[in-house]
């Protein structure tokens, strides 16, 4: 088949909360290099097999650059890379070896030492969050009382930033990933981070501080606008991701309550709960997206040179060539493989540090609350569909 012949568009409607788009399981089961049509009329491909995601994945052939990879979703809202193309730092849109050059530079202030206080920290904040919750109510938005404050808090800790700060941009971070706001809506929302986060990195450059950025400030070499890239790539992927996976992953557990169970009798299980509640989840609902440098045979269909390439991230996690029973929610199911965050050279470089917010928040809220329920019926919690990172507006609960 040919990318001309009739490209759908990326499907995007659920049939329910913990499925994706059921169009997707067809799809890969039929043509699993199937022709798309994207946001702005290009034409390319949408991948749903998780042999060939991670073909492409790890394919030096397919490329990262911004100019080369097409929205399926929005006219200038992609799938990581600011809407503004060649920004100085901005190293999820660059392919080795400039991409290395700038993950070297991060995986370093990620060291053991820093995750280990990183992690004292998590903890500590989830339970200063749960006392805040308990006082003096007993019901509360889980969303905005801990899923969505834990990481943010995380993230102010590592850019320096003050939580007040942090609050009154974050409706700004939401708004640019929205799939319903404007172009010029997303450019403007965009130059208000960037410029937020630059107030931060000067503020480091007068006096570094012992975290994540000062450290990068005072070691690096880098320039304020790369420094304030690399801010931007950890403020918008590393906050709404984790605290759409906290609150989401409430959810499903609450409504398994027989999985719940299990996790409760044995904490051993958490490590393995996590990592299917990624796989399950799956909350980069659109994928991810990749231009193809030269003309490559995939999947039985060739890519041209220019074309790009949508892996749906939540097909890949659901096939059942790699996971059996892969509809099926299962916390005891052998933890490893789910693509949730990449594979390959730009696989998550902050993945474990989002592991650990899951695994510590999860557990200190079902410690700390072990009668958690919900306190509307399951049908009423309404979820974020126009967002690029998928999850729920609220979740009402009491205990």
């Amino acid at each position: 088949m040919s990318a001309d012949q009739c490209p759908m568009r990326i499907p995007v409607k659920r049939d329910g909360v913990f499925d994706p788009p059921p169009e997707l399981a067809g799809l890969r089961t039929h043509s699993p290099v199937a022709p798309l049509t994207y946001a702005d009329g290009h034409v390319g491909w949408i991948v749903t097999s998780y042999r060939l995601a991670r073909e492409v994945l790890q394919d030096p052939r397919f490329s990262s650059r911004p100019e080369l990879r097409h929205s399926a979703v929005h006219e200038v809202l992609g799938d990581g890379s600011p809407p503004e193309e060649d920004v100085p730092g901005m190293f999820v849109g660059m392919d080795p070896p400039e991409h290395t050059r700038y993950r070297k530079l991060l995986t370093g202030e990620l060291s053991v030492r820093r995750m280990r206080l990183l992690e004292e920290k998590i903890e500590a904040t989830a339970h200063r969050l749960i006392d805040d919750l308990c006082t003096p109510a007993k019901t509360a938005d889980l969303v905005t009382e801990f899923a969505a404050p834990l990481p943010s808090l995380v993230i102010c800790d590592l850019l320096g930033i003050p939580y007040p700060e942090w609050e009154r941009i974050r409706p700004v971070s939401e708004h640019m990933l929205r799939t319903d706001s404007t172009a010029d809506e997303v450019k403007e929302c965009y130059r208000t981070i960037f410029e937020f986060l630059g107030e931060a990195v000067e503020r480091q450059r007068r006096a570094p501080q012992d975290d994540l950025l000062g450290g990068l400030v005072s070691t690096s070499g880098l320039s304020d606008v790369e420094l304030t890239s690399i801010a931007f790539q950890l403020f918008t992927a590393g906050h709404e991701t984790t605290a759409n996976m906290l609150s989401l992953g409430t959810f499903t557990l609450l409504t398994h309550p027989e999985q719940l169970a299990a996790l409760k009798k044995d904490p051993a299980l958490l490590h393995g709960a996590v990592e299917e509640l990624l796989r399950y989840l799956t909350v980069i609902q659109f994928g991810i997206s990749r231009g193809a440098l030269e003309d490559v045979e995939l999947g039985g269909v060739t890519v041209r040179a220019g074309q790009t390439v949508t892996i749906s991230l939540p097909a890949a996690n659901r096939d059942p060539e790699r996971f059996s029973d892969p509809d099926v929610f299962d916390i005891r199911r052998p933890a490893a493989g789910n693509l949730s965050f990449g594979f390959g050279v730009h696989q998550c470089v902050a993945q474990q540090l989002a592991r650990a917010e899951m695994r510590i928040g999860y557990r200190t809220l079902f410690d700390r609350l072990p009668g958690l329920a919900l306190a509307i019926p399951a049908d009423q919690v309404e979820t974020r569909t126009t967002e690029i990172v998928y999850g729920i507006k609220s979740l009402p609960v009491t205990w």
